[in-house]
């Protein structure tokens, strides 16, 4: 078999190996991010090492270094030589990456965490709201007007709604011109976004909300 040539690959097109080794640290990245979210492993336990992980879980032990560097770069974990990969404590654990909140979310989260997202709404969502007020543009405009007409389409019911409710306070942030708002917003919307997920999925809204978004 020929081996193919990177110069034969197309700007930015990604070969079907390196597809493969991107899934697999995924993978094993979601993995290790949904245990120690759920508590299987705690603060101060050490991770599986690369080899015995390599051979327990049919993975390549370079896949299972980059997933783990990932942990790494979210403040989960941290890795020693001799002390190996050790799970950080909570308040280390960067609560506002997209991954972070989805590993958490993927089963019930404790109430400390809600209680934490949801003050961290109530908090920015009206400040941003005032700013974007103030200094939004006409494109601004455009794009909030485009993401409620969606919600109205579709409500927040479905994946396509929430989707256009994520658009919506991603569109306020944006719009606020706070540099520090705009460079939280994948955080700050991703909770938005998981909280409101979790609301409709256990029936706590029991009001439209869309409206309170109009005004």
């Amino acid at each position: 078999m020929t081996q193919r040539s990177a110069s034969n690959e197309l700007p930015g097109q990604e070969s079907a190996l390196q597809s493969t080794g991107r899934r697999w640290r995924g993978a094993i990245g979601n993995m290790l991010g949904r245990a120690i979210l759920s508590g299987e492993y705690a603060p101060g336990d050490v991770l599986p090492g690369e080899l015995v992980f390599a051979e327990t879980n049919g993975v390549s032990r370079g896949a299972y270094r980059e997933a783990v560097q990932g942990l790494i770069a979210k403040g989960l974990v941290e890795s020693r030589p001799k002390t190996g990969t050790r799970v950080l404590p909570r308040a280390r654990w960067n609560m506002l990456d997209p991954d972070v909140l989805a590993w958490a979310f993927a089963d019930r989260p404790d109430m400390a965490l809600l209680r934490s997202l949801f003050e961290l709404r109530s908090v920015v969502e009206p400040a941003a709201a005032a700013f974007a007020a103030e200094r939004r543009d006409r494109d601004d405009l455009r794009a909030l007007k485009d993401a409620l007409a969606r919600m109205r389409r579709h409500t927040l019911s479905n994946e396509a709604g929430l989707a256009a409710d994520r658009d919506f306070h991603g569109a306020i942030l944006t719009a606020s011109r706070n540099d520090a708002l705009v460079t939280l917003s994948a955080g700050i919307t991703a909770a938005v976004a998981w909280t409101t997920q979790l609301k409709q999925r256990e029936r706590a809204l029991p009001r439209d909300p869309i409206p309170e978004h109009a005004a």
